[in-house]
């Protein structure tokens, strides 16, 4: 059998290449693409040639093993029909539309433990985010909103947009986003945050300047800058007095991909807050100013991944208990709000142009097949 892969050759150059498929051999199935979602954050890394070349690709998933040198493929969310199944699988896998973690490919061999059964009533163009819900539920689990607290994202791209949904059926007391783009912003809002702000146009230490939280009722805006607001600290005030750090976040994401946005978030967050770091900087240098009000208010920087589930909790959840999860959360969120743009993998290099060229357009590409 033949197909066709999307290969990463060089930075920003892609290829779509004739490649050749295997029978598949024992636990092993034939999946004929429907289609794939391209990861924004991850694979414009890749495109512009800002990740580690030595940097392992997945250790988890025989299907995304070795390393980021050219040439290589690359896609981990891929929704088809299982046209051909192995030795010691169960034939009731034929004709099944699954979710495989597989790079972008027409046609591939895929282990059976390496796809999902769609649920009926999920279309493909739905399924095709479960990885990306998959990552917002880690990114919930891990930053632990609580009830009342006040939560920002940085970055509104596909991962932002879905945590922010997932955090938006929380009881926060407020959820702020920031994105440069107003396009993103206005997608945000729709996706559930309070506000959504330009970083160009609010001081990050005052996001939640009336310092009580209430839905942004007395808060900075885009259209308002808070230079006003200051958070210096107040003479005879204790370290976890409100008062002494007014505005700030209890917990806060870092989703932009921007090294120097980990600086704006440090700044956002208050006394024994909380900043989640789903970003993937590669390449990039990231310069962290950790200075005595950082040290002095506790701040927790966690990082997250979604290859891993935290040490803390791997007694209560199991990677098939989150994919559960996800599976569920998938069905209330509003994907088609993401989906701009669908070109045919022919395109490929098209798709990864727009992406990188066009932001403010594009925010998630689809290939079809």
């Amino acid at each position: 059998m033949s197909g066709r892969t999307v290969y990463f050759t060089g930075p920003r150059e892609v290829a779509v290449r004739d490649t050749s498929v295997s029978d598949p051999g024992p636990g092993e199935l034939v999946v004929e693409a429907t289609v794939s979602a391209i990861s924004p954050g991850t694979e414009l890394l890749l495109y512009r040639g800002e990740m580690n070349p030595e940097t392992v690709v997945d250790e988890t998933l025989p299907s995304l093993s070795g390393s980021f040198s050219y040439p290589f493929p690359y896609g981990y969310a891929t929704v088809g029909t299982v046209t051909a199944v192995g030795p010691e699988v169960d034939p009731a896998w034929r004709g099944e539309t699954v979710l495989a973690f597989h790079p972008h490919a027409s046609r591939f061999v895929v282990g059976v433990d390496e796809v999902s059964r769609v649920p009926d009533g999920v279309p493909p163009e739905r399924a095709v985010f479960l990885p990306n819900v998959e990552t917002a539920v880690t990114l919930t689990l891990d930053g632990e909103p609580a009830i009342g607290e006040r939560a920002v994202v940085f970055g509104q791209g596909v991962i932002g947009l879905l945590t922010t949904a997932l955090l938006s059926s929380f009881p926060l007391s407020e959820l702020v986003t920031v994105d440069p783009l107003a396009s993103r912003r206005d997608r945000s809002e729709a996706m559930g945050a309070d506000r959504s702000v330009d970083p160009d146009a609010v001081d990050p230490a005052s996001l939640f300047a009336d310092g009580s939280g209430s839905g942004g009722t007395g808060g900075p805006s885009a259209s308002q800058p808070s230079s006003s607001v200051t958070a210096t600290p107040q003479s005879g005030a204790d370290d976890r007095d409100e008062s002494r750090w007014p505005g700030r976040a209890d917990l806060t994401y870092e989703l932009s991909g921007d090294p120097a946005a980990l600086d704006d978030a440090v700044d956002a967050t208050g006394y024994d807050g909380r900043v989640v770091v789903g970003s993937w900087y590669g390449i990039k240098p990231t310069e962290l100013s950790l200075d005595g009000r950082f040290h002095r208010s506790r701040i927790d920087i966690r990082a997250s991944q979604v290859s891993t589930l935290a040490p803390e909790r791997r007694g209560r959840w199991t990677v098939g208990r989150r994919l559960a999860t996800a599976w569920r959360r998938l069905r209330e969120i509003e994907t088609d709000r993401l989906v701009t743009h669908r070109l045919p993998v022919t395109e490929a290099p098209d798709a990864y142009e727009l992406l990188d060229r066009r932001p403010a357009e594009a925010v998630q590409v689809l290939l079809t097949y």
